[in-house]
């Protein structure tokens, strides 16, 4: 049985993230599907795991950690990929994965959500462009910052492109055109070219 274990689903970005690090890094683990769009992730059997009543959690022997951002600093400490080699490579780091929780996956997530999983009826108007809006400026900055690039905190693939790249692989779930950003498609490009790459849907259950 895989030491590590990730109660995941095939729709959540967030997930990918340390599923992706597995597949990367060729560790093996066991997926843990949950439907979160039964509510099963506020079932008290989930939330006396994680109060904040949040996917992913990670389950390591008696280590159980949530949120993702936590997940792939805990799994660099203990597989050793796609980390950092000294404290000014770390802030490094840390600075994009900070960005991305607070600036580009705190955008995209919800507004894939509403617009692919919420009828339009349901949607607030104001709260879409507000969201869109920020996806955008988010946007402008990466493909800005990853001009002359390859890699978006060191010259090697790192934490920081793995959790930038959450929901970046969702194909026409995705709310706006990557051709529009080049540099960011070529990241991209470059990201799911490395060893052991899968996408979201093939990668986590969508189904017990």
């Amino acid at each position: 049985m895989p030491a590590y274990k990730l109660t995941c689903f095939g729709q959540s970005g967030n997930a990918f993230k340390p599923a992706l690090y597995f597949a990367l890094s060729g560790t093996e683990w066991e997926p843990a599907w949950i439907n979160f769009f039964k509510g099963e992730h506020k079932d008290a059997a989930y939330t006396s795991k994680n109060d904040q009543a949040q996917v992913p959690i990670l389950e390591h022997g008696d280590v159980t950690i949530a949120q993702s951002a936590v997940i792939l600093d805990y799994l660099v400490g203990q597989i050793g990929q796609f980390g950092w080699s000294s404290e000014e490579e770390r802030r490094e780091i840390w600075k994009w994965v900070m960005w991305d929780n607070y600036s580009f996956t705190s955008m995209f997530a919800p507004y894939r959500f509403f617009a692919n999983f919420v009828p339009e009826e349901k949607r607030d108007p104001g709260a879409m462009a507000f969201m869109d809006m920020r996806m955008k400026n988010a946007l402008k900055t990466l493909e800005s910052h990853m001009q002359g690039r390859e890699w978006v905190a060191l010259d090697r693939p790192t934490i920081a492109d793995i959790s930038i790249a959450g929901y970046c692989y969702y194909g026409d779930e995705v709310p706006f055109d990557f051709a529009d950003y080049p540099a960011i498609s070529a990241w991209k490009d470059r990201l799911a070219a490395l060893p052991g790459f899968v996408p979201p849907y093939e990668l986590m259950p969508t189904s017990a």
